[in-house]
Parts: C-alpha cells; structure tokens; sequence
C-alpha cells in the first residue's frame, strides 16, 4: 500500500496523519518528534504535505515570498494566518533581538518578524535543514496552508469562523467528512484537536500531490539559492464535494 502524510506543528513535536495515497480505510495520527521521523515512518509516505515554510529567500518583499502574497490575497478574512515568511539570513538569526536588526537591512526585507512569527523559526530551520542535507527528500515534502486547503474544500470559498471555536471546528470536520477523511479521529496525545484538523487537511492535499493533482502558488514554485521549492500547495477546488 502506498501512504501519504499531513502534517502540523503541536506542542508535542509534529502531528502526522497518515493516509492510504488512494483513500479508503488505514488513516492514523500519531506525534513523532521531528519532520524526518515522519518521512522514515514505517509508512514510508510518498508525499508528505506540511504546515511549514520551505525556501528561504534571500531578500522578501513587504508581504513575505510570492507564495504568501498569493494565498493571503485568496484567503479574505482568514489572511491574517499567513505570517510573511522572513529571509533566510533572518530565519537562521541566533535570536529575536538579532532578528530584528537583521530586518531592518535592506538587503534582507523591509517588516520585522512576529513574536508568532518567530516562534516557529525552529521548526523552519528544522525543515530547511533537513531538506538541504537530504536532497531525495525535496520529491516529498510539500509546504502547504491548513486554511487555504480548507478553501479548496469549501470550493474556493474561504471560511470565515476560526478554526478554535465551536462554530469553526464544526465546519472543518464537516469539509473534512465530505473529503472522505476521518473527522472523528481521536487526538493524539501531545496535539491539540485543531493542530489534528490542519494534518487532516494536509493530507487532503498530500493526496492530491500523489495523484498529480496539486495546484501549487505560484505555479511554477520559485526555488531559493540552494535549490528548495518556495510554494504553498493546495489541492483544485472543483474537486472539492459538493
């Protein structure tokens, strides 16, 4: 059987669901402590979709890269859950003091990182690192955007209710249910309920890649100075049930 994977930061480490590339029963999640335990996994995922950045310019714009620029522009209401990723000497800062000053050069970008937006530059390095030391890797590991996947299931439509409240958890499980996904699938322990959603939703999408559907922004990706694709990738819309 050949598997694919979404996958989502949680306190924990990562979440990763794993998923039959063709659907049909066998998904499960579990949290494994890092990016490359999930693409050594006994599943061995052909596609391994992603809520990380991955390519790491060496200057961005006001916006971020292209690949945020365009997918916030699609997300209406929800645009604000795409933090402009830094440029890679600013990501790869020894802290967030020297972060900043590394903004403020204009050969870097011209906006300072986030307290949030920092937070995850761990998990940025990490996948960077990981990427750049294992070249085959780069035919695998997708980035993608949990509410740009959602979108699509919702045929292009973005949703306006977060995903941590009642209302928004709700409409997430039902798209998710209409995929086929499992939206009942228990949490498991060291993931939150909608850190497990976001890996759902990225599994929807890692199929898509497998079955040479993806739709990736920008289309063709750019690639940085070391060769890694810098493209959020989503799965088409009119796939989305109706």
């Amino acid at each position: 059987m050949a598997w694919v994977a979404g996958v989502d930061g949680c306190p924990g480490g990562w979440v990763a669901v794993f998923g039959p590339r063709d659907g049909g029963p066998g998904i499960r999640a579990r949290v494994l402590p890092s990016l490359e335990a999930i693409c050594d996994a006994p599943e061995a995922p052909a596609i391994v979709a992603v809520d990380i950045p991955i390519g790491l310019p060496d200057r961005v714009g006001p916006g971020g890269r292209t690949a945020e620029v365009l997918v916030r522009a699609l997300l209406g209401p929800r645009r604000a859950s795409v933090f402009p990723t830094s440029a890679r000497s600013v990501v790869y800062a020894p802290d967030y003091t020297a972060a900043i000053a590394l903004s403020r050069r204009p050969e870097t970008q011209p906006f300072a990182p986030s307290p949030p937006a920092n937070a995850i530059f761990p998990r940025i390095r990490e996948a960077d690192g990981l990427l750049r030391a294992r070249p085959g890797l780069r035919e695998r590991v997708y980035e993608v955007h949990p509410e740009l996947a959602f979108s699509s299931l919702n045929g292009g439509m973005p949703l306006t209710e977060s995903k941590r409240g009642p209302a928004g958890a709700a409409l997430r499980r039902g798209l998710l249910a209409r995929a086929g996904l499992p939206a009942d699938l228990a949490t498991p322990r060291g993931a939150k309920p909608d850190d497990l959603l976001d890996a759902l939703a990225a599994l929807a999408v890692a199929r898509a890649i497998a079955n040479g559907r993806g739709v990736p922004y920008p289309d063709p990706p750019e690639r940085d100075a070391h060769g890694l694709p810098a493209a959020i990738w989503t799965l088409p819309s009119s796939e989305a049930p109706a």
